[in-house]
């Protein structure tokens, strides 16, 4: 069964989903990042820039079949016709058609309420369907608390 994950509190949500994609990438993942066009045209600016010594390999659902073979991730507005089956990013704000074909979903929400509210739904049907969810809080565990 797909391993599900919801990672909350990204206070910038694209910075933590390049660290997180460099992260796959280091542990050799082939990830696919689905969502809206808009969104996925941020994340390949923001992976050009990221980090020059860290670069992480990617490339459009649209680019030629052996870029494809070779990116370890893929920036898609679907599942559909997707190779990659390991590890799926959604930036959506609905449950992305097609996850059940992966291994692992994670779902990176980030402060807006909008988010948090679209993320409420997404886990509620997760949940409904039978899919245990880990939940990583990335609010730091001393932020807000006063010190002893």
């Amino acid at each position: 069964m797909t391993e599900i994950a919801f990672h909350f509190n990204a206070a910038d949500r694209l910075d933590y989903l390049c660290r997180l994609l460099r992260k796959a990438v280091l542990a050799g993942a082939k990830v696919a990042v689905v969502g809206p066009a808009a969104a996925l045209s941020q994340l390949d600016a923001q992976l050009w820039a990221f980090s020059a010594p860290d670069f992480v390999p990617h490339c459009l659902q649209d680019s030629p079949a052996e870029v494809l073979a070779a990116s370890p991730v893929v920036l898609a507005t679907s599942v559909q016709g997707l190779a990659h089956q390991q590890v799926l990013v959604n930036l959506g704000q609905e449950v992305a058609a097609g996850f059940e074909g992966f291994e692992r979903v994670i779902e990176v929400v980030g402060l807006e309420e909008a988010q948090r509210q679209a993320a409420r739904a997404r886990w509620r049907h997760y949940t409904e369907l039978g899919y245990a969810i880990t939940r990583h809080d990335l609010v730091p565990k001393t932020l807000g608390q006063t010190p002893a």
